[in-house]
Parts: structure tokens; sequence; C-alpha cells
């Protein structure tokens, strides 16, 4: 294969450093990614806009911050001895232990050596003649790679609101996508919260109880089941690692959204109203995302996914106390699971408090923000802080700041001005050797993300094996074989109740966006096996060239563990 010759791990061309591949961003993705490189001996370069990895467990430290999947089945599955020795405290495990968890890796695997931190990329552009890319980094430096890898994550492009006076606000203003590394202590203060999405839901009770007042601003309610979060004992975490080899196959080849469970054999309207709301009770005890996979139709029947949205709605009203808010907070704009089930401790019980207040911002929109107060419906609501829980720019956001050219100097931007086009969520037509982990197109957010990345990760660093082994020098997704995956993804997902929600799987939560369900939602066990099929039919649906002076992939100047 075209590259040149490694030396110290990367070469130099025409004074340029070169590496066989630069990888963007190290959180899991961009870890594990580093590793399985390594283990082919290319040179590898990852550059990171943090000051550590982690990904968006660096960036995401708001109060309450914890994954939404069992800390168990959150986690690594390529190392059995990692498996075994991390002991993971908590069932769902808190922003900090997850990012401990990730440095952790970083140094039991040696990844830091070949990470550079506190720099973005900034461009990167193909060029033609040599089948490589030029990498350009905020620290003024350009690099050339044979093969760029986008581990830039989905949910890492803080979206800040556009609200007249904001930048005139006195108090601070916090993101909760953003948070500052000290903590943050609100006792005595007048907060705000803008937004009710995963991370206010997680982080309101908590500022609930320091907060002399808070004043969450709802524009739309959103369903969110209990965790019951909980620590984990010795002899549960043993129970999982004895298990791990099966848990880990059924999570990767039978589920939908590789989260290990008991799979449901039928529909919410196969059993009768009591049995059903037995089942109901059973998973809202027992907390956690499962709640959804109680039935095996809720996500495509409206009549059996009302059975459980008012299930959930029925709850709201029995645990908030005052029923015109309770009623502001039972969600009735679209099916329950068609955007991203939150789950919560405590959440609608912090309502009870004296010192909370809900104020509906759909009916009466934030007209502005004044130096020391929140204006809407004619009133001002004083507060001496904001917290912006307004999301992210999901799944495009953090490769849309890149600018990225493929052929004919087109950016991927100008391609994916009317909706991301991928094939396989891998690829994109007209980018030779540019690989996007967990990107449109795939499973991804709908899913255990590390399930997704692993699976990820190891097509790729197969595919480049094998195109090694064929001297082969580029490789691109075939138009033909994109526009269908395109065609099939959105097939899929109208085949669903998920559209029907104004999500960000849709863009809806960033003016001006196409409006296209961005996941692949037919499951990670039917996406694994399309995926394998493609790479046993010689890499069906892509392009390959050879070089014009074939050479084979640098090696790597020193042995790795």
């Amino acid at each position: 294969m075209s590259a040149l010759p490694s030396v110290a791990g990367k070469s130099r061309a025409a004074g340029r450093e070169t590496y066989d591949v630069v990888v963007v961003g190290a959180g899991f993705a961009g870890m594990y990614m580093l590793h399985r490189l390594r283990g082919l001996g290319l040179s590898v370069r990852i550059y990171e806009q943090g000051g550590d990895v982690g990904g968006t467990w660096y960036w995401n430290r708001y109060p309450g911050a914890r994954c939404d999947v069992e800390s168990m089945q959150y986690s690594y599955s390529f190392s059995e001895d990692l498996q075994q020795e991390w002991d993971w405290s908590e069932r769902y495990a808190p922003q900090p232990e997850i990012l401990k968890y990730a440095n952790h890796v970083a140094d039991r695997f040696d990844l830091r050596s070949d990470i550079q931190l506190n720099t973005r990329v900034d461009r990167a552009a193909f060029g033609e003649s040599t089948s490589s890319w030029q990498v350009a980094t905020s620290d003024g430096k350009t690099v050339i790679a044979k093969y760029v890898v986008l581990a830039t994550g989905c949910l890492s492009n803080a979206r800040m609101p556009d609200i007249k006076g904001l930048a005139g606000f006195k108090g601070k203003v916090y993101h909760t996508g953003h948070w500052p590394h000290e903590r943050i202590d609100f006792t005595g203060q007048r907060v705000g919260v803008i937004g009710t999405g995963s991370s206010a839901i997680q982080s309101v009770p908590i500022i609930a109880e320091q907060a002399s007042h808070l004043t969450v601003f709802q524009r739309t309610a959103n369903f969110s089941i209990p965790a019951r979060n909980a620590s984990l004992s010795a002899e549960e975490r043993q129970s999982w690692r004895a298990d791990y080899p099966e848990i880990r196959r059924k999570a990767r080849e039978e589920t939908r959204n590789g989260i290990y469970t008991e799979v449901p054999d039928r529909g919410a309207l196969d059993d009768g109203d009591s049995e059903r709301r037995a089942k109901y009770e059973a998973r809202w005890a027992r907390g956690g995302l499962t709640f959804m996979s109680v039935y095996n139709n809720l996500a495509l029947d409206k009549a059996a996914n009302d059975t459980a949205a008012d299930f959930v709605r029925d709850k709201i009203a029995a645990i908030v106390k005052d029923p015109q808010t309770a009623k502001l907070l039972q969600p009735n704009n679209h099916p329950i699971g068609s955007k991203r089930i939150c789950i919560d401790s405590d959440y609608f019980a912090a309502f009870n408090r004296a010192n909370v207040t809900l104020v509906d911002i759909k009916s009466n929109p934030i007209e502005e923000i004044l130096p020391n107060a929140v204006r809407t419906g004619g009133k001002d609501y004083e507060v001496d802080a904001l917290v912006l829980a307004t999301g992210f720019d999901a799944m495009t956001g953090s490769v849309a700041k890149i600018d990225i050219r493929g052929r004919n100097r087109q950016t991927l931007n100008q391609k994916w001005a009317e909706g991301p086009k991928t094939y396989l969520g891998l690829m994109s037509a007209g980018f030779p050797n540019l690989f996007i982990i967990t990107g449109p197109g795939s499973p991804s957010v709908l899913s255990n993300m590390i399930v997704s990345i692993e699976q990820h990760v190891d097509w790729i660093t197969d595919c480049i094996a094998w195109m090694r082994d064929r001297d082969l020098d580029s490789m691109e997704a075939k138009k033909d074989a994109e526009d269908n995956w395109v065609d099939h993804v959105n097939e899929v997902a109208q085949g669903t109740l998920y559209p029907q929600a104004n999500s960000w799987y849709m863009g809806a939560n960033i003016p001006g966006k196409p409006q296209i369900f961005m996941p692949y939602i037919g499951g990670v066990a039917i996406y694994r096996q399309t995926c394998n099929d493609v790479a046993a039919k010689g890499y069906e649906g892509f392009t390959m060239t050879g070089a014009e002076r074939p050479q084979k992939m640098a090696a790597s100047a020193r042995t790795r563990p």
C-alpha cells in the first residue's frame, strides 16, 4: 500500500509529518481505534480538542451527569483482563467514574504517547494525486495521512441557543455540555434552567437542593423512567463477569440496541389490561431503559405505544402534587421512546419542592434575557445564574465544524447540506479513505454506544488490513450504494413511530438543519450482519484502487504491548 516508511512511529515527507492514520477525537471511539490500529503496526496520531481523554465524559460534568446504560454494559469488551479488573461502583456510573475509567484505559494500553491534547483539527483535504489527506490543526501544523478517522462523537457539539439579550446577562451562564471543571455551588442563588432534556432531568434535582430558588423553563415535556440507581456489590459485579462472553454476544448479535436484556415475544395488546399494567409496574420498579423492551411493538404500533405512554403519564400525575404542574410535565406531543427516553433520580419529585417553579415556554416563548432575569409571557423571572440545558447539534455537528474537502474540493458540509449521506454510516461517496465512527446511517445513538463503537472500529481495522494485504491505495463508497443505503435507512425509520417526534434524531433542535432521520433503526444485530456481509463480498458497494507504485503500509518503528 502507498505509504512512507515509519520513523519513530511517523515519517516525514517534504518536511511534513506523515502518518498512516489520523484519528480525530480521543473519546471511547478514538482510543479503541488507536489501540486496534497499533495492533496492525501502523503509525497513528490522535488530535483531541479537550485537555484530556474521555470525549463526551470530559466535557459533560454538569451536576448529576451519569450514563443511562448500566455501567457493567457501558464498558469495553475487547480486553477480558480489563473487564475483569475494573470495579464499577454503581449500577449507573457517574461522570467522574466514567472519566476515571477512560483515563485508566489510556494508561493501561499506553495510548497517551500518540494522543495530542488541546488540539483541534480545523481542515482536512484529500489529495487525489497522492490518495492521502492533508490535515491542518489548531497549532498551525499540517500533517499527511493515508486515512482519516472521525471519532468526533455524536453528542459533543453543544448547541448555544440564540436568545435575545443572552450576551448581556450579568450572572454566570453555564452550558451542560461545556461545564466548568471546578465544582459549581449554587447555594443561596436563584437559578434558571432552560431546557428539559436528559441533562436537565439529571441536574434539576441536585441544583434544586442547593439553589434558594430554581426556575425550570420547559418547552417540551419529556418521558423519563426512574433509574433506581444503587451501589454494585462485589457479588453483582462477579455475576456479570462470570457471564460476560454470553452477555456481550447477545448484546451484539441478538438485540436492537446493544443492551442485554430479556427479548420480548409479544406485543402490548396481546396481554390484558391488568397483566400489561403488572409488567409495566415491574419494569418501572426495576428502572432504566429496559422499560421500553417490555413489549416488542412499542416503537412500531401507536396503540401499543399509547399503553406505555399512558402508564408513565399516570405515574407523573401520581408523583407531582400540583395538578397544573403535573399536566405540564406530562408529554403529549410524541410517542414514548420516539425521543431518547430519559432516566432520572427524583426528577418529577423535585417539582414538589417549594423552591422549584416550572414555566411553560411553549405557550409563552422566552422573549428575552434581561441582565438579571428571564422574560416570558410578559413576566420577569429573576435569576442569578443560568444553566443552558439546550442539547447538541447531534451526529453531524462535530463533523460540520471541520472544513473537510474530498474529490474536486467538494466540502462534506456542501454534500450534506440537505442531510447527511453515508454508506453504512461509515463512509461518504466522494471522500476516499475517510471513515466515520458511529456516523449518521448507523445504529449509533439508538444503541449502547460502546457496542456500536467496537463494531465500527473492528470493521474499519479489518478493512484497512484487507487493503494493505492487497496493495490497495484508496477506498471510497459508491454513490449508488450510498443512495440505496440512505433510502433504506429512511424506509426503515418510516416504518416506526420515531419520525413522529421533533427530536434531535431528526435534527429538529437546530434551526435550519434538514429534517431527516439520521440513525439506522434496524438494530445493531441486523446492522452488524449487514456490515459483515459487505466485507465478506470483498467490500461490496465500495470502490478500491491500487497504488501506481504499490508499497507496503508503514510498519511501526517500535514494538507495542
